[in-house]
């Protein structure tokens, strides 16, 4: 253990630390602690001075006892004053150092100043004022130790300017009585300079890992800073990511809460993105999706936040509008953001984005709910009104609803009692004869009456009883269908959910093998639609049912995007002509060529073709002189029930027994 070792433990290149071999931070700590401490040891100062010159009134001259002091404390007065003030404050170790070296200069001049005006009182009065003027230096050193101990060389300095000289003085008085205080003053000195220093040490050593604490703490902040900010980045777009878009709309619904103010909540979904990620690769979309963020970013703003949701949706938060005007000057805003050529692939192309609005507090009170309704709002807008903004309105609440008490109902019914299939027929024109009939599904629910199809399928599609209604309708239809001559087939739908879903198609594979109706009488219909969902697994559904010899049907035909592309890859038997060819067949001027062309093409692959939709005697006689055989439609007959399915069979029969009695009487006559 170190005892008069005035080397410190920190700072070990000069005794007086200044800027260049001081630890960073440590001046700075000094100069932040003395600051504080500087006022008290000129305030002991003043008062030690105004002391001894009050009991050496009467014994030292006018000019000592009055003069010196009248100098010596305003200028005390003035330290006080600076060192108090928060000018004094220093922000920075090279600022802290050159105010440590004036520090230094400073009571180096004060402690000489009061040493010199001390002593020179000292030849003047008795023993009692020698005393006193030994115990005025003492305590201006003991102060000095004790208050400068944080700056090591000014409290070492003005130790030795003060203890030295007045050792030496008291001994060369020859007093035997002062000799020894000089010298027991030394010692206490040398004492308590070396606990000072110690003390120094300690505070060197704490004050720079304090300053390593808080360099490090600021690192780590800076750290866990930066990864919030990840955190809340789409590494894509660079963009706010989902996490933060909903974090960002609580805060801004409660701040609008608050004001009494609306908010929008905007649902922005690329059209047609999924096409070209299947043409060029998802490299392309991504770099799509990149040059769509830097155009939508620069449509942020204090009352617009654009962030990327995942895949090619993106959101946007709307304040500060009042009206929904303002809120469609955002959708134009971002259909002219975006109505420049972006590159796809090796190509220029256009995009365009459906854009879903909901706006508080009229379509919501929580995020969530805005964020749904909104999202409602652009499936309708993508459905219906593709490129265009959608903002969620009454009406949709309305239909969000039914759409719930559908569910509901849905979800507690009871498939095999309250489902049920009735059969429209596909007859051949030329034979007039019955070849199939289609299966409809038909819903009477006890609580909601008859459902239509196109209401209950997509509610049965996302809630995921589809497959299990296919397969109870499935069955019934094969019971129904085994009452028919067997010439007669049956077709049923089968939706995507059906295609790739393993278990659903075990057991239409189980109920085809079933024998409860032969294979070859089995047609499956599939829409384009369907295999959009995934084409390879739906493929390869279809092909193992028409391996065990049912037949395949591509329905809606001429709809999709890709419809040559399936008729080249698929086991198809058959082609249904949709039925928005035929609508306006006998007034259009391509529509009868398109529906020729199709028959042409089946004609050649060696495909049967159906036409959908047929209700008038004109449509009939044009599709019949366009070549077309098979018809489905009202002007046949509307979907029936399997008893009426049944007369409706023996009727056709019927009507060609008739003619064919007629002509060979005719043939007779003649």
């Amino acid at each position: 253990m170190r005892f008069f070792d005035f080397r410190p433990a920190i700072a070990p290149d000069g005794f007086f630390d200044d800027g260049d071999t001081a630890p960073p931070g440590l001046l700075f700590g000094q100069a932040e602690v003395l600051r504080r401490q500087l006022p008290l040891f000129y305030l002991i100062l003043i008062i030690n001075v105004c002391a001894a010159a009050f009991t050496h009134l009467a014994a030292a001259p006018r000019m000592l006892t009055c003069l010196v002091p009248a100098l010596m404390v305003p200028l005390c007065l003035l330290r006080v004053h600076y060192w108090m003030r928060p000018a004094s404050i220093v922000s920075s170790d090279r600022a802290a150092a050159a105010q440590m070296a004036g520090v230094r200069r400073e009571v180096a001049i004060a402690g000489a100043v009061s040493l010199i005006w001390s002593l020179s009182l000292f030849v003047f009065g008795n023993a009692y004022l020698h005393c006193q003027i030994v115990f005025f230096i003492d305590v201006n050193i003991f102060a000095s130790i004790f208050l400068l101990t944080h700056l090591r060389g000014a409290s070492v300095l003005i130790t030795g300017i003060g203890i030295l000289p007045l050792t030496l003085f008291l001994l060369l008085t020859r007093n035997p009585v002062l000799g020894v205080m000089g010298l027991d003053t030394l010692l206490v000195c040398a004492v308590l300079v070396v606990v000072a220093l110690r003390n120094y040490d300690d505070f060197a050593a704490l004050t720079v890992s304090q300053r390593e604490l808080t360099v490090r703490q600021r690192e780590t902040q800076s750290l866990s800073d930066e990864n919030l900010r990840l955190a809340y980045l789409d590494s894509l777009s660079s963009l706010p990511n989902r996490r933060k878009f909903f974090l960002e709309l609580d805060g801004k619904l409660a701040a609008a809460a608050a004001a009494g103010t609306r908010l929008a909540v905007a649902l922005l979904d690329l059209d047609r993105f999924k096409m070209i990620n299947d043409l060029h690769g998802h490299a392309a979309g991504d770099r799509l999706l990149t040059q769509v963020a830097a155009r939508l970013k620069r449509l942020t703003g204090e009352s617009v936040f654009i962030a990327r949701l995942g895949g090619d949706e993106f959101g946007a938060i709307i304040t500060g509008q009042d009206e929904d005007a303002g809120i469609a000057a955002f959708g134009q805003q971002v259909r002219e953001a975006l109505i420049g050529p972006c590159v796809v692939g090796d190509k220029l192309s256009t995009i365009s984005c459906s854009i879903g609005g909901a706006i508080y507090p009229d379509a919501g009170d929580t995020g969530e709910e805005l964020f749904e309704r909104a999202d409602y709002a652009l499936y309708h807008g993508k459905q219906t009104e593709k490129g265009g903004l959608v903002l969620f309105s009454q009406e949709f609440e309305t239909r969000i609803r039914r759409a719930g008490l559908l569910e509901q109902t849905l979800r507690a019914a009871d498939f095999e009692t309250e489902f049920f299939v009735m059969f429209q027929p596909l007859v051949d024109v030329t034979t007039r004869r019955i070849i199939a009939f289609e299966a409809l599904a038909r819903w009477s629910s006890p609580t909601l009456g008859v459902i239509s199809p196109d209401k209950f399928i997509a509610v049965a599609e996302r809630t995921q009883t589809i497959s299990q209604l296919t397969i109870v309708l499935f069955a019934k239809a094969l019971d129904v269908a085994r009452s028919w001559p067997e010439d007669v087939s049956l077709c049923f739908n089968l939706s995507a959910h059906d295609l790739i879903n393993p278990s659903t198609m075990q057991s239409i594979h189980r109920l085809v093998a079933s024998q409860r109706l032969p294979a070859a009488r089995i047609e499956f219909e599939v829409t384009e639609t369907a295999l959009l969902t995934d084409y390879a697994l739906a493929a390869q559904a279809l092909q193992t049912l028409h391996n065990t010899g049912a037949r395949v049907s591509l329905d809606d035909f001429g709809t999709g995007f890709s419809s040559l592309g399936y008729v080249h890859r698929l086991p198809l038997d058959k082609i249904k002509i949709d039925r928005s060819f035929v609508a306006d067949v006998d007034a259009s001027h391509t529509a009868p060529s398109i529906i020729k062309t199709i028959v042409d093409l089946c004609r050649n692959l060696g495909f049967a073709c159906v036409v959908e939709g047929v209700e008038t005697d004109s449509q009939l006689g044009i599709l019949k002189s366009l070549g077309c055989r098979l018809i489905q439609g009202y002007y046949f007959s509307p979907p029936v029930d399997e008893e009426t399915a049944v007369d409706l069979i023996e009727q056709f029969n019927s009507t060609i027994e008739t003619v064919d009695k007629s002509s060979k009487s005719t043939v007779a006559l003649r």
